[in-house]
C-alpha cells in the first residue's frame, strides 16, 4: 500500500514532512512500518499550492529515496498546503502519469487503498465520466478514476458529498455485476483553501490515517506517523471524513450507504 503526507496551515518547507523527520515520507518509501509491504517504491509526487490558483506539481517514476531533485526542491518549496505520496502500484504500471497526487484545475487528490475487482470494473466506471473528464484520464489507475468520477459528482461544490456518491456507485456497480463491492480509500484532496481527507473501507479495515499538529500553526495528515512518539498523533477513526482550514481540524462520520442513486447512475446501470 502507498504512504502519504498532506499540510495545511502557515507556510512550511515540504523538506519538514518529506525528508526531515525521523520517520519521513521519503523513510516511508524503503521502510514503512504500517503498510503490507515495508518498501513504496514505484514513484513518487507532491503538489503544492503558492501563489497561484492551480497547484504545482512534481513526480517521477524513480523511488523517492533515490531523486536527489526532491530533496532539494524540499529544502526550498514552502507553502501553506502540500500533498505528497509515495506508490505501491496495485493497478497501472510504473510511469509519471500513473504517480500521485493527480491534478485537476485547482484540485490536487491522492490515494492509498484500491477497488477490488477493478479490472472488470473499468470500462464501466470510465464510461460513465462525461467526454471532458475522460480525456483528462491520462493514466491507468482506479485512484486517477475515483477522482475524475468525483469531479463528475460534484467535488467543486460539494467536496464530501461528491466522493461520497462516488464511492458509493462504484460499490453498487460493482453488486450490479456480481463482483465483491470493496473499496479501500484512505485518500487527501484539495482545492487549495481546505485540506480534506477521508478514511473508509467498504468490508476490510481501512488504511491507516494520523494527524498532528506541526510546526507554529498548521496540521499535518499522514499514512503514519514522522516520529516515534505516538502521543503526538491522534488516530482518524475509520469510517470518517476530516476538514483541515486555517480555522482548524474538524472529523465527522463518512457514509456511502444512504446516498441515492443519481439519475445518469441509473440510465448506466438500467443499460447494462
Amino acid at each position: 500500500m502507498c504512504r502519504w503526507a498532506a499540510y495545511c496551515g502557515e507556510p512550511l518547507f515540504l523538506e519538514d514532512i518529506v525528508s526531515s523527520p525521523t520517520h519521513s515520507l521519503i523513510a516511508q518509501s524503503h521502510s514503512a512500518v504500517e503498510a503490507r509491504t515495508a518498501t513504496n517504491g514505484d514513484g513518487f509526487g507532491v503538489a503544492w499550492y503558492g501563489e497561484r490558483e492551480t497547484p504545482g506539481l512534481y513526480r517521477d517514476v524513480l523511488p523517492a529515496w533515490s531523486d536527489c531533485n526532491l530533496k532539494s526542491i524540499a529544502r526550498q518549496i514552502r507553502s501553506r498546503l502540500f500533498l505528497a505520496h509515495v506508490r505501491a502500484a496495485t493497478f497501472g504500471s510504473t510511469r509519471r502519469d500513473n504517480c500521485h497526487p493527480f491534478v485537476n484545475g485547482r484540485w490536487s487528490f491522492m490515494h492509498n487503498g484500491q477497488i477490488e475487482n477493478f479490472a472488470q470494473l473499468r470500462r464501466p466506471l470510465e464510461n460513465m465520466l462525461p467526454d471532458e473528464l475522460y480525456a483528462a484520464r491520462t493514466g491507468t489507475t482506479d485512484s486517477e478514476l475515483i477522482f475524475l468520477l468525483a469531479m463528475h459528482f460534484g467535488l467543486e461544490s460539494a467536496p464530501l458529498l461528491a466522493f461520497r456518491e462516488a464511492i458509493a456507485f462504484i460499490e453498487r456497480l460493482a453488486i450490479h455485476f456480481g463482483l465483491g463491492a470493496d473499496v479501500r480509500f484512505t485518500a487527501a484532496f484539495s482545492d487549495g483553501e481546505k485540506l480534506y481527507a477521508v478514511r473508509y473501507a467498504t468490508n476490510e479495515v481501512a488504511p491507516t490515517l494520523y494527524a498532528s499538529p506541526i510546526g507554529t500553526g498548521g496540521y499535518c495528515l499522514v499514512s503514519e506517523p514522522l516520529d516515534s512518539n505516538r502521543d503526538n498523533w491522534m488516530s482518524i477513526p475509520e469510517q470518517s471524513a476530516v476538514v483541515m482550514s486555517p480555522d482548524g481540524l474538524e472529523v465527522s462520520v463518512f457514509e456511502t450507504g444512504t446516498i441515492k442513486a443519481t439519475i445518469s447512475e441509473k440510465v448506466l446501470l438500467a443499460a447494462m
